[in-house]
């Protein structure tokens, strides 16, 4: 259990934050657009600004990934 694993440089991946969201909290012009969903997935820069807002944790996560960030959860 001693062995070394090589993480690569994580330094150049920007940490981004995953939340839940309850859409009743969003805008009225927002609410209109989600349909059926009572809860949307923000991620946030660590700034705390909002970069993007999605149906599902699943997909924040990956939409974060593909931007070459390293999402973390938050409650």
């Amino acid at each position: 259990m001693d062995t070394k694993y090589d993480f690569g440089n994580i330094e150049d991946r920007a940490i981004v934050y995953v939340r839940p969201v309850n859409v009743e909290d969003l805008p009225e012009d927002m609410r209109e657009q989600v349909g059926d969903l009572t809860t949307l997935y923000a991620v946030h820069s660590t700034e705390g600004e909002r970069l993007a807002l999605v149906r599902d944790r699943k997909l924040a996560f990956l939409l974060a990934r593909q931007n070459n960030m390293e999402p973390v959860t938050v409650h």
